[in-house]
């Protein structure tokens, strides 16, 4: 499976989380350490918390309320960006694997409107989050139809996406991926909450493998989100680009999307 556990120290706290640890390989303290980052139990389940000066705000997962239930509502439905890049159209209702799984965010829009979505990620305590959100949304009488659609696996899809979609019941017809662009140190700060994924998880130089086994996992296309002024990722050119103001779609087909 490659490695998953992260690249930066992190800890888990809190006596009642050893159980947790101890399956994802992670240290264990019973209380917070005085520096660095912490998955710790919170009021709304799971977060990963630091030195708000450097991390801001602790970062959870969050399928019920928030920025999750706005978009739901107020989102768009099939003509955002990314519903339109990973081929809803009429009729079509593609089965999804979010390769880079991340808080789910995507993964949940397309799970609203109506797809099956496979959620992997890597890195140990984002999974964790991960966990903790569809746990909580499986038990909320309005997302729990959603969440019956949203399926999680801890893998590193780079090395070991066909074995984590081995398993799943559907064909995976469209591989979204969202890669950690490249930090370069002349560019503006990097908000808070992007600063803890890339201690977490680093930059993802290993985009073009991950590109690789996504075309080889994907029966009809690959999807991929970057910044919009960014080169593509390094290997063949992709078919077709959705421009939106901030980012950009690049799209791999094998073949069309049919209802």
């Amino acid at each position: 499976m490659g490695d998953v556990s992260g690249n930066a120290p992190l800890v888990v706290v809190g006596e009642s989380l050893t159980d947790l640890a101890e399956r994802y390989g992670l240290p264990w303290a019973p209380s917070a350490p005085g520096s660095g980052l912490v998955l710790q139990r919170a009021e709304h389940g799971l977060e990963i918390a630091g030195d708000p000066k450097r991390y801001g705000h602790p970062i959870r997962a969050d399928f019920v309320s928030g920025a999750a239930a706005h978009r739901r509502r107020f989102g768009g439905g099939r003509g955002q960006l990314v519903a339109k890049a990973c081929g809803f159209g009429k009729g079509v209702v593609p089965r999804i694997v979010d390769a880079t799984a991340g808080l789910g965010r995507d993964a949940f829009v397309l799970a609203s409107l109506g797809a099956e979505v496979l959620m992997v990620e890597r890195v140990a305590a984002i999974h964790a989050l991960l966990e903790s959100a569809l746990s909580q949304a499986e038990a909320d009488e309005e997302v729990v139809e959603i969440a019956g659609r949203l399926s999680l696996r801890h893998a590193d899809s780079a090395t070991a996406l066909a074995e984590a979609v081995r398993d799943w019941p559907h064909a995976p017809q469209v591989v979204h991926l969202d890669p950690m662009f490249p930090h370069r140190e002349k560019s503006a700060l990097v908000k808070k909450e992007m600063r803890v994924f890339r201690e977490l998880a680093g930059d993802d130089d290993d985009a073009p493998r991950l590109l690789e086994a996504a075309l080889d996992v994907a029966t009809h296309r690959v999807v991929v989100k970057r910044p919009r002024k960014a080169p593509p990722i390094e290997g063949p050119p992709p078919h077709h680009v959705i421009e939106g103001k901030t980012s950009r779609y690049d799209l791999y087909v094998h073949r069309s999307l049919k209802g």
